[in-house]
């Protein structure tokens, strides 16, 4: 037998009938208490672990966080938002995160998400991390704050197996 555990937080979004500028999406941005495939950038070439403690503490962070992209979908663009981060949940080992994506200010975004071959996956932004041992070969983060998230290719994201799809 198997246990799952969760932790949610969401902020309601109104209904608003089909509108033109806001695509659901939803998909993992990360794994919990496991090292990272590759080094994050600013991490200074080691790979991280994100212990549940710290996701936890910092899911509250996430809500309302911005969600964005590069046109060559190989880092991250803070100044190119492309979506917002409406829920965050910790579920297993890993952050499941859903929102919006505003599909009428950016279809070339949504058109590549839309194709399952794509590969796209996601990464966070964080900043004020606490890191247990700077000397470490793992970086292990023990409390972060969360800035948003980026859309990239999985070969460019820190975990590999992160994904995200249109609702």
């Amino acid at each position: 037998m198997h246990t799952i555990e969760l932790e949610s937080m969401a902020i309601e979004m109104p209904a608003v009938g089909e509108h033109p500028n806001r695509q659901a999406f939803h998909g993992v941005l990360t794994r919990v208490d496991v090292p990272s495939d590759r080094a994050p950038a600013g991490a200074r070439g080691h790979r991280v672990v994100l212990t549940r403690v710290a996701a936890e503490g910092a899911l509250g962070s996430l809500l309302g966080m911005a969600l964005d992209y590069s046109p060559s979908l190989d880092r991250h663009d803070a100044r190119r938002k492309v979506g917002i981060i409406t829920r965050a949940e910790v579920v297993g080992r890993q952050i499941e995160l859903g929102g919006y994506l505003f599909a009428k200010d950016f279809p070339e975004i949504v058109s590549k998400i839309a194709k399952p071959q794509a590969g796209l996956g996601m990464s966070y932004e964080i900043t004020d991390a606490r890191i247990a041992d700077m000397r470490a070969q793992v970086w292990t983060l023990t409390k972060v704050t969360f800035t948003g998230a980026a859309i990239l290719r999985r070969d460019k994201a820190a975990y590999q197996d992160t994904w995200i799809e249109l609702d």
